[in-house]
């Protein structure tokens, strides 16, 4: 990926962190994106330490609405890859999603891909290269009844990255998403600490649990590290991954039960 321009929205921890980290790894001069500066430039120095070769530039815009989408234009007007990974999830039961809740979801999660895609994938089109990697979740494929909203806008995702990928026949753009399972991103590893503390018991009891009754269908029997699905997206944004348009990638550690 040597003299390639990557943004990765949301790319301040968890899963954005790791793939900002694999793709400097992999030689790519990375745009890191938070809504702070502070947030940005403490996310710049840890990257900095684990790839002290990497190249990173710093983008502190909120792109989860259009405004925060013009400025990161304004100032890179073009990049050879762009992660949609910026999302917000919350466990809440459906009787209780009150309308803001399901547009606020979709504006976050959906709308700041479909903006970032509108902007950027005319000019790798016009270049005649360019990768565009949406992070959804197996959640876009079985609807967790905890968090209906937050699996409609990962299935809308879906929906987005394959049209998109119609649009670039010919080419040599790619458009695919890529789903991991339970990671143990900032926000869960948190909301498991949480758990953890008002119970009395250990973390590993919560998360043995989550795993025999939340998500039973998982292989792994445990939560992903962001490195595993990084490792995924870099390969999906890199040269040898050429020959896949138009995909849904399964990093989900087993839970999708599915040969599809």
């Amino acid at each position: 990926m040597i003299n390639k321009r990557a943004l990765v929205s949301g790319s301040t921890a968890g899963i954005g962190l790791a793939i900002a980290r694999a793709l400097a790894a992999e030689g790519a001069s990375v745009i890191v994106n938070g809504r702070t500066l502070e947030r940005v430039e403490q996310a710049v120095r840890e990257l900095r330490e684990a790839v002290p070769s990497g190249q990173f530039q710093t983008l502190a815009a909120d792109l989860g609405g259009p405004a925060g989408v013009q400025q990161a234009v304004g100032k890179f007007p073009e990049v050879d890859i762009l992660v949609n990974n910026l999302g917000i999830f919350e466990p809440k039961a459906f009787i209780e999603i009150p309308d803001a809740d399901w547009f606020r979801f979709f504006e976050v999660n959906v709308m700041s891909g479909v903006r970032l895609s509108r902007q950027y994938l005319p000019g790798m089109v016009k270049r005649n290269w360019g990768r565009i990697v949406f992070i959804s979740s197996e959640s876009g494929l079985q609807i967790p009844a905890e968090m209906i909203h937050y699996g409609m806008t990962k299935t809308a995702q879906l929906a987005v990255a394959r049209g998109l990928a119609e649009t670039t026949a010919g080419t040599a753009v790619t458009v695919n998403s890529v789903l991991p399972g339970p990671t143990a991103s900032e926000g869960v590893t948190t909301f498991v600490g949480q758990m953890a503390e008002g119970r009395g018991v250990g973390r590993k009891q919560v998360e043995k649990e989550f795993f025999e009754n939340v998500r039973p269908s998982s292989l792994l029997k445990r939560f992903q590290r962001t490195e595993e699905i990084a490792d995924v997206v870099a390969f999906v944004c890199s040269p040898r991954a050429s020959g896949i348009n138009g995909a849904t990638l399964r990093a989900d550690g087993g839970v999708v039960k599915s040969i599809g």
